[in-house]
């Protein structure tokens, strides 16, 4: 048998799989079918759009398409397949086997403040509405169950084996691996609007041995980025071992045994609750210099924040509080917030929801007023994610929208995301990555005019610009900021070298003056850059770290 594995891309609250995260959804079914001696072949959406192969997979017996988004995104380096795309796919290629898996299976939406939709009249011969891997373990047993749900003595068995996929990724070695610690939430209700629970039920940990030994066979492969993110809260593995109560000594284990498996690999994490993290103060304290000790700066902890507006926060069961948010957010930035190489070590995200039940203007407002608390109060936030909701089934949001009309302000939403962007983003992202910070390894994605674009591997990234044309990662000293963007050099910089476009990327150094500079050099000393420049040009060029 042959099969092929088609990824369309998947995003849920605690997992991504967009690139250029690989999710394990994918790697688990290549696990399964190595375990069965099935050959496999993989593709992206992606790759299939740019290479036309649509009518490309009636010489497989299996056909393996998994996908699904159930939060709202914006995807930089992929996009996700459409409703279109998937019924091309199948109504295209008759002769395989054809399965269909992932949270597309509940519903579909690709449009934040809309509901999602079940999908119709697909043509497949299995829809999984349990877990892939499970469903082809039981295929392949003889009794195929779309609904079966997996454990982790089976993802345990199978994930090592499939760590060769991440070979066939387009984009390899400029990959993360997205790992699971954890399934479903550790709360014993939960938020109006999240898919977690519905799609994962309540916490279930894996051990640190099943992660580690995964983890292992994928750094061999030849992965060199690993995220913690398959998991509702970072603090709460393992709890469902202690009572409900956060596991330091787990969590030690975890990042110290990753770090001697990847010694030079970027570790980073994901998601974390801020009203866990204060309920639990002394044992988050501890994780948190974990964290530190062991992962790769850079890191961000996502903060379901979603509202700062308590009616909304109540309404909709979030179980948090505004100043448990700004207490968190002190904490993190306390112990995280030491530089190395420029870059604190891990900061605070935070994620606002819009369209949920109980807003109202003053929603707005309140948000606005507390994100400017954080950032009045010195405190760093790495980004923040302004979203409309999507509503999916099973969710009380979408049982209770199903009775009320759902209605978003978008031009409200417009006007108060672009006055955070205004008043908040931007000084905040010049406090995060002051002018001088080196970004190292920044991986080149596409060109524009003279600059090229490129971010570094890592979670949620920051976009830099930077003149010249480069395809290999280029570390880059940062000499300015737009909004929510970086402007670089290339480094290290000379002056005696660099060209007329990274000159003009300096501030105070315009066309005229560089090719001012490009007329006189080279520059022997600092004095005869002064009498050139003048002292306050000169010092700033020092100051950068910018060489003769």
């Amino acid at each position: 048998m042959k099969a092929v594995i088609i990824d369309g891309y998947v995003d849920e609250p605690a997992l991504l799989g967009v690139p250029p995260y690989i999710s394990p959804y994918v790697r688990y079914s290549a696990g399964v079918f190595k375990k069965w001696g099935v050959d496999y072949d993989y593709f992206t959406i992606d790759t299939i759009r740019g290479e036309n192969l649509w009518e490309s997979f009636n010489n497989y017996d299996l056909l393996l398409l998994i996908c699904g988004l159930t939060v709202p995104g914006h995807y930089v380096g992929g996009t996700p397949i459409t409703p279109g795309e998937i019924a091309k796919i199948f109504r295209s290629n008759e002769k395989p086997l054809k399965i269909l898996a992932g949270p597309v299976t509940l519903a579909y939406t690709m449009r934040g403040g809309s509901f999602a939709e079940i999908l119709k009249n697909l043509e497949v011969d299995f829809l999984v509405r349990g877990d892939v891997e499970a469903f082809l373990e039981s295929f392949f047993k003889g009794e195929p169950n779309e609904n079966k749900r997996s454990d982790y003595n089976l993802i345990d068995e199978i994930a090592h084996l499939g760590a060769e996929i991440v070979k066939k990724h387009p984009k390899f070695p400029f990959i993360i691996c997205e790992m699971e610690l954890s399934k479903g939430c550790e709360r014993s209700s939960y938020c109006s609007f999240c898919t977690e629970p519905v799609l994962h039920g309540r916490l279930k940990s894996r051990s640190v041995k099943g992660v580690l030994r995964e983890m292992k066979e994928l750094y061999r492969e030849g992965c060199k980025a690993f995220r913690f993110g398959r998991t509702a809260n970072i603090f709460a593995y393992g709890s469902d071992w202690n009572h409900r109560k956060p596991c330091p000594s787990v969590l030690e284990e975890l990042f110290s045994e990753a770090r001697k498996i990847a010694p030079d690999a970027i570790i980073h994490n994901d998601n974390a609750n801020p009203s866990y993290m204060i309920e639990h103060r002394r044992e988050t304290v501890k994780i948190l210099e974990t964290i530190v000790r062991y992962n790769t700066e850079g890191d961000i902890l996502s903060f379901g924040v979603e509202s700062f507006d308590e009616e909304v926060l109540k309404r909709n069961n979030i179980g948090s509080s505004p100043e448990d948010v700004l207490e968190a957010v002190k904490m993190v930035n306390e112990i995280g917030g030491v530089r190395v190489n420029g870059v604190p070590k891990i900061l605070p995200g935070i994620n606002l929801l819009y369209g949920l039940i109980g807003e109202s203007s003053e929603t707005y407002r309140k948000n606005y007023e507390y994100l400017r608390k954080i950032l009045d109060k010195g405190y760093l936030v790495r980004r923040i994610n302004i979203r409309q909701v999507m509503i999916f089934p099973g969710t009380p949001l979408h049982r209770y929208y199903s009775m009320k009309r759902f209605k978003m302000n978008k031009s409200l939403f417009e006007k108060w995301k672009e006055k955070i962007r205004e008043e908040i983003d931007s000084p905040m992202l010049k406090r995060v990555f002051p002018i001088g910070t080196i970004l190292r390894r920044v991986i080149p994605e596409y060109k524009k005019g003279r600059m090229t674009f490129g971010r570094q591997l890592g979670t949620y990234p920051i976009l830099v610009g930077f003149p010249g044309n480069f395809e290999k990662p280029v570390d880059v000293l940062v000499v300015n900021h737009g909004r929510r963007s970086i402007t670089g050099i290339k480094y290290p910089a000379s002056i005696n070298s660099m060209t007329v476009e990274e000159l003009e990327m300096i501030p105070g150094i315009g066309e005229k003056l560089s090719r001012k500079i490009i007329l006189e050099r080279p520059f022997k000393d600092w004095k005869d850059v002064e009498k050139a420049l003048g002292p306050n040009l000169t010092n700033h060029l020092k100051d950068l770290g910018i060489t003769l």
